[in-house]
Formats: structure tokens, sequence, C-alpha cells
């Protein structure tokens, strides 16, 4: 049993690695939020969620270091949420968001 607990703890540290992700938003005045996820080493994705009563056009630009960036644009109905996601060719060490949206 002993044995067991050492080779969970020692394994403990795989399970927590993530990047870091920094997200700068611009939401004129919209009722967006979001939420910015880590999916895999090479791939990160945003959820964006619009609680507004107005529907919102959103684009969103994934940076990670020195290969060119991702561009994704969703559109969001107010009230709902859609999610955006890009993959990389290197794993990703710090993933930059740039966050726009405007009224539909």
């Amino acid at each position: 049993m002993r044995k067991i607990g050492c080779v969970l703890l020692a394994l403990l540290p795989l399970t927590a690695w993530a990047y870091p992700i920094e997200v700068e938003k611009h939401l004129n005045g919209l009722g967006i939020d979001y939420k910015a996820f880590d999916t895999d080493a090479d791939i990160g994705s945003i959820l964006v969620n619009n609680h507004g009563k107005t529907d919102a056009r959103c684009t969103v630009v994934f940076r990670n270091g020195p290969e060119s960036p991702r561009t994704r644009k969703i559109e969001v109905p107010a009230g709902q949420s859609r999610n955006a996601t890009a993959k990389f060719t290197r794993s990703i060490i710090t993933l930059r968001l740039d966050l726009t949206c405007v009224p539909k």
C-alpha cells in the first residue's frame, strides 16, 4: 500500500503541468465573459459567453511566440456561448489571446 502511495505522489507533478494564458480583451460594452483553456501542449482554446441582449461578432487572435498568429472569427448569439480553438506546430510556452467583440 505504501508503494502505491509513493508512485501516485511521484506522478502528481505530471498531471498539474499547464502553460500560462494571457488574454487582452476589447469588449466594447457588451456583456461578454470568457474562459481560456490549455487543451493540449500545442492546442489552446477559449469559450466566449454572451450574457447580453445583443448578438456579438468576435475575433480571437492566438499567439504563441515566433509562430504566425492564428485568427478565429466567431458569432455569439445573445444568451449563448461559442468555442474557438487553435493548433500550433510547436508546444505552447505562453499563449497570448486578443479577444475583440463588436455588436452584430
